[in-house]
């Protein structure tokens, strides 16, 4: 390490400022005149501009190379193709919904999920309640399975009425879902198209406990993601064959 840095000092500029130094001590003492100090300058004068070209080339050199190497990054980056499903796991579920949430707008459709999920009060307020009060968001559309009804008309329509934004919640649509597929549908502000979060009812998706119904993984669908325009279909073939 010693050898390397001994190396790496600029010996000659470092042997120019000694000349100088020394010539200039030197005239003071009387030991040398003018005659003798103005090559002793020049020299100095051109060892630096020399040093200084060196550097700038140097440094030319270098400015190059990171250009380069930010442009195959960023072509690198560009070929790479971002995923339309994320598997989130049971650490990272609430913070994906939560975001999920936030970031949501527009119509969204609530198909098949567990009310059950929703019935403590914490996971309310952290899970349904900042839905119902985001102001982009136009309209909550529950898709869900008449088993369910007690646990709404009991439980969940209470506290949705207690929102500020409760009146975008339209009436639940009741089915006799033979479906295990459960998701939230909405538009996303962040990424500027339709995205979902899918679950499916059972392990190993969701846990069945004696109180509820536990999510345990659920796919973070992207947009342009090729299933959403399946589940679209999903909530459209129930409205269908009801009205029929």
């Amino acid at each position: 390490m010693k050898a390397k840095r001994l190396l790496s000092l600029e010996w000659d500029a470092i042997a120019g400022i000694v000349a100088a130094v020394a010539a200039i001590v030197l005239h003071f003492l009387h030991v040398v005149d003018e005659q003798v100090i103005l090559p002793i300058i020049l020299a100095l004068m051109a060892l630096l501009f020399i040093n200084f070209m060196r550097h700038t080339r140097s440094n030319e050199l270098t400015a190059e190379q990171v250009d380069h190497t930010a442009h195959a990054v960023e072509s690198i980056h560009s070929a790479l193709k971002h995923p339309d499903v994320l598997l989130v796991g049971p650490r990272h579920l609430r913070t994906t919904n939560e975001q999920f949430i936030k970031h949501m707008c527009g119509d969204t459709i609530w198909f098949n999920v567990c009310l059950s999920m929703y019935k403590p009060q914490p996971l309310f307020d952290a899970l349904l309640r900042p839905a119902v009060d985001n102001p982009m968001v136009s309209s909550i559309q529950f898709i869900l399975d008449e088993s369910q009804k007690d646990l709404w008309q009991q439980c969940i329509q209470p506290r949705i009425a207690a929102c500020s934004g409760n009146a975008k919640v339209r009436e639940p649509r009741w089915y006799s879902l033979d479906k295990t597929v459960s998701y939230i549908l909405a538009d996303s502000q962040l990424s500027g198209g339709t995205e979902a979060l899918l679950s499916f009812w059972g392990e190993p998706f969701m846990a069945q406990t004696n109180e509820r119904d536990v999510p345990r993984f659920i796919f973070h669908l992207q947009k342009n993601a090729e299933i959403l325009p399946h589940l679209v279909e999903l909530e459209r073939s129930y409205m269908h064959t009801h009205h029929e």
